[in-house]
């Protein structure tokens, strides 16, 4: 899934003065592939990505199970803007193939508040992520395969191929997902047990599992996912900050009942459903109100150091500073670019002003009992003193704490 980080707007941060946005990589389909050789073409682009030939196990799962297969008639592609346009089989045939080949996550649903606030709700995750994943799983002919978020069914048959149908279950809280994923599934020959449930709770019934994967991001495991893993078992989680939404968890269950791994770095995946905050995701801008005096100041630590492209620096940050998320604003009077930061449990928001002209000093206002921008200050001070440590760097421990589970976070020198 593309970093569409339901905490934050559908377009991409305000660019950094002086910089410019890479443009994306265009796929190499121009017509109606046959699927050989649309397969053969996204298996190139995957080892693009890898740096390095897609393991032989996991291209015959590719080929065995053809993409194209998964995907809805209506796909929501990039329009460019920051937004999504749709793009039907059979009405543009051609861009739709080109689509389903290319090495790209592809919205496949949008879902409609009651305010009405369209925002993706699943997604066909961008294939060199799938086989990054399936590959730091390691999951063999008979072993016990949990996947939290069915989607299409593409990963879960993928995973009915690798380890065997009847050793596979997959969850989708979706009832729509989850009929027309066990339709799908079923046509393509490959019928894992998929069963509509919040994916949350686990799977009891086919419990323990040698792997547990998810197809969607946490911000907390949920306790039942470790408690539902064997001892030595893989768990392979994207992890969700609200301040950063990329990397993946990869942990091995101890006897202890713990579980330890590192972040790998890669994977921006939707937020796990029982997850999403709706004070968060119906997000009002801060600003500043009658009768706030918030203190202001002036900050040399640009805003795009801790919100730009530094994704390392957004994950220090996003697991040393809890509950705060961001939004860029370059649609304020005060400012030519903003950067808002906020603690959606409390009343606390914070902003950055830069003037369009100078890049060394920025205004800062800041409201609240958490002073955000100096805990974000700080972190990222932290940060650089470490080192700039990558993602990798990080090491997770899982622990056990009455309903839940509680993280503990260090960097090894």
């Amino acid at each position: 899934m593309h970093p569409l980080h339901p905490l934050h707007p559908l377009r991409p941060p305000a660019p950094e003065p002086t910089d410019c946005a890479p443009e994306a990589r265009a796929g190499s389909l121009t017509s109606h592939p046959v699927p050989d050789e649309a397969i053969g073409d996204l298996l190139d682009q995957i080892a693009e990505q890898l740096g390095s030939p897609v393991p032989a196990h996991l291209q015959a799962a590719l080929r065995a199970v053809p993409r194209h297969l998964f995907l809805p008639p209506t796909l929501w592609l990039r329009d460019g803007n920051g937004g999504h346009e749709p793009c039907d089989r059979e009405s543009d045939p051609d861009r739709w193939w080109r689509a389903a080949y290319r090495d790209a996550p592809l919205v496949t649903q949008f879902t409609e508040s009651p305010d009405g606030h369209r925002a993706p709700s699943s997604s066909a995750s961008m294939p060199s992520v799938v086989v990054r994943m399936l590959r730091a799983l390691s999951a063999e002919a008979g072993h016990s395969v949990l996947e939290i978020g069915t989607g299409t069914g593409f990963n879960a048959a993928l995973l009915a191929f690798l380890c065997g149908a009847d050793n596979v279950t997959s969850l989708d809280v979706d009832p729509e997902l989850t009929r027309r994923a066990q339709r799908v599934l079923k046509a393509s020959g490959q019928q894992p047990d998929v069963v509509c449930a919040d994916g949350a709770g686990g799977w009891p019934p086919n419990a323990p599992y040698d792997r547990i994967i998810a197809t969607c991001s946490v911000r907390t495991v949920p306790l039942p996912w470790l408690e539902q893993t064997v001892t030595g078992g893989l768990l392979v989680i994207p992890w969700d900050t609200p301040w950063c939404n990329f990397g993946t968890l990869i942990a091995t269950k101890q006897a202890d009942g713990t579980a330890e791994g590192s972040l790998a770095p890669y994977g921006s995946f939707m937020l796990l459903r029982a997850q999403q905050i709706d004070a968060e995701l119906r997000a009002v801008i801060p600003r500043e109100r009658e009768g706030q005096e918030p203190e202001r100041s002036t900050t040399g630590l640009s805003p795009w150091s801790v919100a730009g492209d530094d994704l390392d620096a957004q994950m220090y940050i996003g697991l040393r500073v809890p509950g705060v998320w961001h939004v860029w604003d370059t649609e304020v009077d005060e400012a030519h670019t903003r950067l808002l930061l906020a603690d959606g449990r409390t009343s606390s928001w914070a902003c950055v002003d830069y003037d369009g002209q100078r890049t060394t000093r920025f205004a800062v206002s800041q409201y609240g009992d958490r002073k955000l921008w100096d805990e974000v200050t700080r972190a990222y001070e932290e940060y650089v003193a470490a080192g700039r440590p990558g993602v990798h760097r990080h090491r997770l421990r899982l622990i056990p704490d009455g309903r839940s589970t509680r993280l503990e976070v260090s960097v090894p020198a």
